[in-house]
């Protein structure tokens, strides 16, 4: 009676709201601030919650990688009844340890026992969250969260969707708004530190048909590695002013112009890198040079899967979404190419402005729903429990046996 108690006071907080994608390289944090607070609800507000809110949604940056993506924000968003506004924030997950001192020192865990999480890191930090700072994680898949958060973000907001016009020419092409408010089907492409590629049917009906370990985490990985660069905006800052066909060997280097039979045109890339093994290659090439030929050799991998599934799944849609995508328009323009240019037009490349909080934004739409899932679980073990020991105690008086009855069934859910 206790648990139900106890959990029904944590049904009835309806703030703070947060949902967290804890991934390989960053942390999507998505918090809703309510606007249509009450003054009943003002009064009875606590100090603690007010000063997170406030330094929450008054800084846009938090620590060393911390970082609230302003330009993202959504307001007038409905969550179960309540108007407020959305905020993005993102930190490297590499300082969860500085993420967790934070919670702890604005007194966080006082207000809130539950956070739901999606990830890997949902399962690697549990520990850390429940001894630092007394936090529970409930965990929630990361493929349904999602497709749950890009939903809603559609519904929310009618210019989500995007598409880049003229897409074959990379340099005039331009993002134009896309209608996504009939979705299905179509091939959702989730761009992190790994690829994990879905055909998505409708909201509830879904599978992973393919996914490579060449992602995000990749790019960064080998460009820290051949530039000496520190970070993903760093590398994509050189990547934009290099030029890959100083590194890569192309369709004309080895047939000396277009390859007609197959309609390949001489400025494809027949080889990624295939220039440098050549000494004096190698030593012309700058930087930026490198980084963009890393990043045109992992779109353009990540463009052949994407493309194969389409066609596969017999989809025409295909949706890049993740955090590779994030200050990345370049990457994006280099998609659309690839699926203009293999698909001869058939297959249009898609993307969402939320682009990685998706999983979080899930998350956050479930949180209170994970509660009372955990109230009604309880609720039905108590009444269990009050029948078994009716019945046992009938059984007792029935045989006026000494013997007390016992039971071995357990039941430790975890929701």
């Amino acid at each position: 009676m206790q648990d139900e108690k106890m959990l029904r006071s944590q049904l009835a907080k309806a703030m703070p709201w947060f949902g967290m994608d804890i991934g390989g390289t960053l942390t999507k944090l998505v918090y809703f601030e309510p606007k249509d607070i009450t003054p009943d609800e003002q009064d009875q507000e606590a100090e603690i919650l007010r000063n997170i809110r406030r330094y929450l949604t008054k800084n846009s940056a938090y620590g060393k990688t911390g970082h609230r993506d302003t330009h993202l924000q959504m307001d007038n968003v409905e969550i179960r009844k309540r108007r407020g506004s959305l905020h993005f924030i993102r930190f490297q997950t590499t300082d969860m340890s500085n993420f967790l001192l934070l919670a702890k020192q604005k007194g966080m865990a006082e207000l809130v026992t539950t956070v739901c999480a999606t990830g890997g890191g949902a399962f690697k930090f549990e520990n850390e969250f429940r001894q630092q700072v007394n936090m529970k994680l409930a965990k929630f898949d990361e493929l349904d969260t999602l497709i749950k958060g890009i939903l809603f973000a559609e519904v929310q907001n009618p210019t989500e969707c995007y598409f880049y016009e003229n897409a074959r020419d990379i340099m005039k092409s331009e993002k134009r708004a896309f209608d996504f408010s009939k979705p299905y089907p179509f091939i959702l492409v989730n761009v992190g530190s790994g690829v994990s590629i879905l055909a998505v049917y409708g909201p509830d009906n879904y599978k992973r048909v393919s996914g490579t370990s060449l992602g995000g985490g990749t790019f960064l990985g080998l460009c820290c590695l051949l530039t000496g660069c520190n970070s993903f905006e760093e590398a994509i800052q050189l990547a934009t002013k290099g030029d890959n066909r100083k590194v890569d060997k192309l369709v004309r280097d080895i047939y000396g112009g277009d390859y007609d039979r197959f309609g390949l045109t001489g400025d494809l890339v027949a080889s990624s890198f295939g220039q440098m093994h050549i000494k004096d290659k190698r030593s012309s090439v700058s930087r930026e040079d490198l980084a963009n030929a890393t990043l045109v050799t992992i779109t353009n991998n990540i463009g052949s899967i994407a493309r194969m599934c389409a066609l596969n799944e017999k989809m025409d849609k295909v949706v890049f979404v993740g955090n590779f995508l994030r200050v990345n328009p370049i990457s994006m323009k280099l998609l659309a190419y690839a699926m203009e240019f293999w698909s001869n037009g058939t297959l249009k490349a898609l993307f969402l402005e939320h682009e990685g909080y998706f999983g979080a934004l899930g998350c956050l739409l479930q949180f209170n729903g994970e509660i009372a899932a955990a109230l009604n679980e309880t609720a039905e073990t108590s009444q269990q429990t009050q029948k078994s020991e009716t019945t046992a105690d009938t059984f007792s008086n029935t045989i006026n046996s000494t013997t007390s009855p016992h039971s071995n069934n357990t039941n430790n859910s975890d929701s």
